[in-house]
């Protein structure tokens, strides 16, 4: 199968870059197969939406377009099981057109994260989550799926179908094949009511397990020099509720005015003008704040976001999130150069999934954020060294410095894993540099 070779890939973040690499369109899953079993053992990369800012979908050789696989698989009577709540997709398809997708049979995926621009597969892959004291990541919602396998086998994973495979797959890191069609279990469609406000830190700090546990959904973002925050929490509703939208205008304003083009110049700005840095935390904060609205589920779960930046995000295990936020906290005030990007914390439930940072325990996420014109590094690794000391595990999509011997120690069944790598892809065909640090040659 001819590729179009092309010179620079380039991730979203600008963390991550690759040269030289032969850009390669299988239009079916026959294409697919044939390229995967040619016996060759080039490495294959699938070029997803590039907004992992670790280099877990960094292409080397042959990057996979897999466009083709995308949308609802096959006509509604085949790619919809209304009765079970349960829909067929391709695994390209990107987040923002599932809610479209579902719509027309009255279903909505269970939770979403703040950010769409991943496909479904990517998002699978890294263990993308949302936040809620009740719910698990996106991979907890995979209930089937179609893989290619490193030698060109076409593999079907679900309940009935080699199940022990179905906590592996969930989060596959892109290392045991290469998805393209995947079953979802989805819920009826709900809308969200959300309530956005800004509190202070002492408020927040004294009604910590309150605010994640008595809303459905709740996360609170902080702009180191602040003494305030603003928290976001949403409450599930029955589909037929009476909406409360934003106007379009106040969309705008709060979505992309105050929290993309505003931002996104006060960014600027900091840049060179650090010691402007705590004023526009504070200006930034009092603008996130917006009311309360109600409105369907996927406008309120994500939001646009045009700034660059570079991310680290670990997960702590929940009885500890409170304290390891607090050094954070103190970390990012002490900083010698002002942080210009908030600290967002949000919290997971409990699941079964072998390379889940949520697997076994319940967990609350903090994540560390630099825009993208400014070092991330130090700060970045100072932060781990926190997390560090709580058993902290990274987001895979994310910046961390991790290798295959300290998160073998992190995951009870990274040796199971390991393992059904060595099944589905022992010529190391899906393998980049990322992989290799984290999985092990």
């Amino acid at each position: 199968m001819a590729g179009t070779p092309t010179t620079t890939w380039r991730n979203w973040g600008r963390t991550e870059r690759a040269e030289g690499i032969t850009v390669v369109r299988p239009r079916d899953l026959e294409e697919l197969a044939a390229l995967l079993g040619d016996g060759t053992g080039r490495p294959v990369r699938p070029l997803a939406s590039g907004h992992s800012f670790s280099g877990i979908g960094t292409p080397e050789d042959i990057a996979l377009d897999l466009t083709a696989f995308s949308g609802l698989s096959g006509p509604d009577d085949v790619a919809v099981d209304a009765s079970r709540g349960r829909v067929r997709l391709g695994a390209a398809t990107p987040l923002w057109q599932i809610p479209r997708l579902l719509a027309p049979f009255g279903l909505a995926m269970r939770n979403l994260g703040d950010i769409d621009r991943q496909t479904i597969a990517g998002a699978l892959a890294t263990g993308t989550h949302g936040t809620g004291a009740a719910f698990g990541g996106l991979p907890t919602q995979l209930v089937g799926a179609t893989l290619v396998s490193g030698d060109g086998q076409v593999l079907t994973v679900d309940e009935d179908t080699e199940p022990e495979l179905l906590p592996f797959i969930r989060v596959g890191l892109g290392a045991l094949g290469v998805l393209t069609e995947v079953t979802l279990q989805c819920v009826p469609a709900f809308v969200l009511r959300a309530e956005e406000a800004m509190r202070s830190l002492a408020d927040v700090d004294a009604g910590w397990d309150a605010l994640f546990d008595e809303p459905d959904h709740a996360e609170f973002h902080w702009f180191p020099g602040s003494g305030r925050v603003v928290t976001k929490t949403n409450t599930r509703l029955p589909g037929d509720s009476l909406l409360v939208p934003r106007s379009r205008l106040g969309r705008w304003v709060g979505e992309e005015l105050l929290a993309n083009t505003v931002f996104g110049g006060l960014c600027e700005v900091s840049r060179h003008v650090p010691w402007t840095v705590p004023t526009i935390n504070r200006i930034a904060t009092a603008a996130m704040g917006r009311g309360t609205f109600t409105e369907p589920s996927a406008r309120v779960f994500a939001a646009p976001r045009r700034v660059r930046f570079r991310e680290m995000e670990y997960a702590v295990p929940r009885a500890a999130m409170q304290e390891a936020f607090g050094r954070i906290r103190r970390l990012a005030d002490a900083w010698p150069e002002p942080i210009e990007f908030p600290v967002e914390v949000r919290v997971a439930a409990a699941d079964d999934v072998a390379l889940s940072p949520g697997s076994g325990q319940d967990i609350g996420y903090i994540a560390v954020h630099r825009h993208v014109r400014r070092p991330h590094e130090r700060y970045f690794a100072a932060a781990e060294r926190i997390f560090a000391d709580y058993g902290g595990r990274p987001h895979w999509g994310k910046v961390h410095g991790l290798d295959a011997d300290r998160l073998g120690a992190l995951y009870p069944r990274f040796g199971e894993a390991l393992a059904v790598r060595d099944r589905l892809d022992p010529e190391r065909r899906f393998a980049n540099p990322y992989l290799r640090r984290v999985l092990g040659p």
